[in-house]
């Protein structure tokens, strides 16, 4: 497990691509519509677009800085949704990944424009009583970027409408980690209200996981 804060190295560009790949492989993405980003010092390091994950490799990865608008390196051209991606690790400066897919689930309530509420107390391992929905906009575009930081001002994770869900994570493996409950949550949403009306924890019960899932999950190194 590699410790955050990240260094560029070969290591950690592949320690990406392998999580890339572990995404498919728990059925939480298909083909390269997910992206994964990680901060390394003042720039970020991202899957490139349109590149199969078996045909990656660590060069193959382009960086972006964090600060201003300065121009993305690399042999291919970062993921489309690297405005979020790059908006989402400079506004949150604990959090060291962040990790973007299209799980089934997920992406079936944001095609119904809905938000998971406190149907469960995993919620709360998404900062606050609800896994809120970010507004649709075009793919790639700032406006998606504008509705995604804003959906997550207090939140680890979203559902973004009519595209799929985004997390982050204060090492790459928590975010992968966060990806897999926000999926298994929304499975467990959807099929509660397949045999009745789901019953919602209250902000006061949240608020008491709130306090008592600080360090839960994957330990941050």
């Amino acid at each position: 497990m590699l410790k955050a804060p990240y260094k560029d190295t070969k290591k950690l560009r592949q320690a990406i691509i392998d999580t890339c790949k572990e995404m498919n492989r728990r059925g939480i993405n298909q083909g390269t519509s997910g992206n994964i980003s990680v901060r390394a010092g003042k720039k970020m390091i991202i899957t490139p677009s349109g590149v199969p994950y078996d045909r990656m490799t660590p060069d193959m990865l382009a960086t972006v800085p964090l600060q201003g608008k300065g121009k993305a390196k690399g042999p291919f051209p970062p993921s489309t949704e690297w405005q979020f991606h790059q908006a989402l690790l400079r506004d949150k400066p604990d959090m060291h990944a962040v990790v973007h897919a299209h799980p089934v689930h997920c992406t079936a309530l944001s095609i119904n424009r809905m938000a998971i509420p406190a149907c469960h107390y995993m919620v709360a391992i998404f900062g606050g009583n609800t896994v809120p929905l970010a507004d649709y906009a075009l793919f790639g575009s700032d406006e998606l970027s504008e509705h995604v930081t804003g959906a997550m001002i207090s939140r680890h994770g979203c559902l973004m409408a009519n595209h799929g869900a985004v997390v982050v994570g204060e090492t790459l493996e928590k975010a992968l980690w966060r990806m897999e409950e926000l999926e298994v949550l929304a499975h467990a949403y959807i099929v509660s209200q397949s045999v009745g009306k789901p019953h919602i924890l209250s902000a006061k019960q949240i608020d008491e996981v709130l306090g008592a899932v600080a360090n839960y999950g994957i330990k941050s190194t």
